[in-house]
């Protein structure tokens, strides 16, 4: 099931995307959106008789965490190896506040503090329910979905800082969406799928999930071995080689095989 949240122009709502995908991810001529009854994280999948064509709603940030979004750093080996640094022996974690996060079609703002910030594609666990400590072999129980994001970083505030607060953490800095697919699971992260990222249309990324280091299942245990997971959190997964640069002007596409294509634009933060 796609779980989208749109607006028409008034406040946001949910509904299901129905149709398949085409081969770039982009839903077909006949996919309608079928209004839902509030939150389905909060109230369930309770189907409204209202439906919407695409051409007539704008897409929104499938889920506004509703505390944080948690980041894993280097968890694909090609990916460390880049920017030169070692493989972590357990995932490395920091935190991206709600505030950054944006929806498809949003713009990226470039910020003045910066003059090197990068795209980083990657697969995004939204969470279901108020969780602590999660066996490995129960994370499937506390996992709402699957969408696709992208790790804004300014790499050259990272490098400055020696952390990545600030360089992950600006308004804009962790676009979601286009949806949320709720009937994936786990082991078809780790059997692989495509992430790919473009810029202005050119492949920038290309790598597969079953590069993953820590899979899907291990990320959710230890990432709430630390703190309480709560619905509608969020945790990224890492990202695989090639990230890069982006510059005022730009479009970044990323594509989640079976997850769809979020788009973006890159404009200077006024």
């Amino acid at each position: 099931m796609r779980i989208v949240r749109f607006t028409t122009g008034e406040e946001p709502s949910y509904g299901v995307l129905t149709g398949d995908l085409d081969e770039y991810g982009q839903p077909g001529d006949d996919a309608v959106v079928v209004g839902l009854a509030g939150d389905p994280l909060y109230v369930g999948i309770k189907l409204l008789e209202k439906e919407y064509r695409l051409d007539d709603i704008r897409l929104l940030a499938p889920v506004l965490p509703r505390s944080k979004v948690v980041g894993i750093g280097r968890n694909y080996a090609a990916h460390a190896a880049e920017l030169g640094n070692e493989v972590p022996s357990e995932p490395m974690m920091f935190l991206k506040p709600n505030t950054s996060v944006v929806g498809p079609g949003d713009v990226i703002r470039y910020p003045a503090q910066s003059s090197n910030v990068h795209y980083e594609g990657e697969l995004a666990v939204v969470i279901g329910r108020i969780c602590r400590d999660v066996p490995v072999e129960q994370a499937t129980d506390v996992i709402h979905g699957y969408t696709i994001a992208n790790d804004v970083t300014a790499r050259d505030l990272q490098k400055a800082d020696g952390q990545f607060t600030r360089a992950k953490g600006f308004d804009t800095f962790c676009p979601l969406g286009p949806w949320i697919e709720t009937d994936l699971d786990p082991n078809d992260f780790a059997q692989g799928r495509r992430v790919q990222t473009f810029l202005n249309g050119d492949v920038v990324q290309d790598g597969t999930t079953a590069d993953m280091i820590f899979d899907v299942p291990a990320l959710v245990a230890h990432v709430s071995s630390v703190m309480t997971l709560l619905p509608g959190d969020v945790i990224l997964t890492g990202t695989p080689e090639g990230v890069g640069p982006m510059e005022v002007g730009d479009e970044v596409e990323i594509s989640i095989a079976g997850l769809g294509t979020l788009t973006n634009k890159v404009e200077a933060r006024a």
